[in-house]
């Protein structure tokens, strides 16, 4: 029996530090609600290799996924999820919420898009509702972003702005790219990607303080000073409020693959560089790209009228993108 994906010995007690770190970033994209074969592709891209050396599948995936020992669970004898006392790969949290997305998304019958998207992630919000837009194939199979309508189990999406992907990554790109060819913007770039790093800093002591908070409550609960119900819905407000700032830290950490110096053609360098490389580029020069309704139906126009672009200003303390809901 091989091995499982991110440890070092079968007890699960030592992590393989190389393989831990590719899976925390694999359940990363789960949890933004990615498709497995559109992981797997990414992880495949970068060179990881399964523990037997061959490819990633999304079956595969989505098993390691589903396994305890990476949030540093076990199963007790009444087959409930109990702490092992091992070291995590992922949060609890993070491990119940991937496996939240099972009943919907089978791997093996999973016919979202494999492609990769450069704006997910809370960079693209919609400008009508400020809610997170999703990575959203069309019925063509072309890429596309879309606010997800509103429903019961993720509320708040009014469902009004729909946009090819192609066409939005392209126009953010070539604003990117022509703000980066200015000698005074390229200059202030390493002091830029340590303010943005500041700012993760900053969302993990966010994430520490809310798991104390929740500790706290788990206590008064324990002591009788709060209803059953105050501790529910207070823990799961928490739990929410890590889950979302633990992604969006992942998200601005790949700010540490944009290159800082050395690209003499960004142009030329944009058309084959990694997804991560782009994406933290993106990151390091925008807060957000807003994206409003087209003019008419059917409109392939993407101008500053369905697109505003918030800028980083590095000079101010970074703002918090809006989480998303749900």
């Amino acid at each position: 029996m091989p091995r499982l994906y991110g440890f070092e010995d079968m007890a699960y007690r030592r992590l393989r530090e190389s393989e831990a770190a590719a899976l925390r970033l694999a359940a990363s994209r789960r949890l933004l609600k990615q498709s497995y074969p559109a992981i797997t592709d990414w992880m495949n891209a970068e060179g990881h290799r399964t523990t037997r050396g061959g490819l990633w599948r999304p079956a595969v995936l989505a098993n390691v996924l589903d396994h305890p020992a990476i949030a540093g669970l076990t199963e007790n004898e009444q087959g409930e999820l109990v702490s092992s006392g091992g070291p995590q790969i992922i949060t609890p949290e993070e491990f119940f919420a991937i496996r939240a997305l099972r009943p919907s998304n089978d791997p093996d019958n999973d016919r979202a898009e494999q492609r990769e998207y450069l704006l997910t992630g809370g960079e693209s919000v919609c400008g009508l509702c400020t809610e997170w837009l999703d990575a959203s194939p069309s019925g063509s199979g072309s890429r596309g972003y879309r606010c997800s309508p509103s429903t019961q189990q993720h509320p708040g999406g009014c469902g009004k702005v729909r946009i090819n992907a192609d066409l939005l990554e392209t126009y953010v790109a070539e604003h990117v790219l022509a703000e980066l060819a200015k000698p005074e913007v390229r200059a202030l770039l390493e002091a830029a990607r340590d303010q943005v790093l500041g700012e993760v800093e900053q969302l993990r002591k966010d994430i520490e303080a809310a798991r104390a908070q929740q500790k706290e409550l788990g206590k008064d609960y324990a002591r009788r000073e709060i209803s059953k119900e105050s501790f529910k819905t207070a823990d799961q407000e928490l739990t929410k409020s890590i889950r979302a700032d633990e992604v969006r830290a992942r998200i601005l950490e790949q700010v540490k693959h944009a290159p800082l110096g050395g690209v003499a053609d960004l142009v030329r360098w944009w058309k084959h560089a990694p997804l991560r490389a782009q994406k933290g580029l993106v990151v390091l020069m925008l807060e957000q790209v807003a994206v409003y309704p087209a003019a008419s139906r059917g409109s392939r126009t993407v101008d500053a009228d369905r697109v505003a672009l918030k800028w980083r200003k590095w000079d101010e303390p970074a703002a918090k993108s809006p989480g998303k809901s749900g």
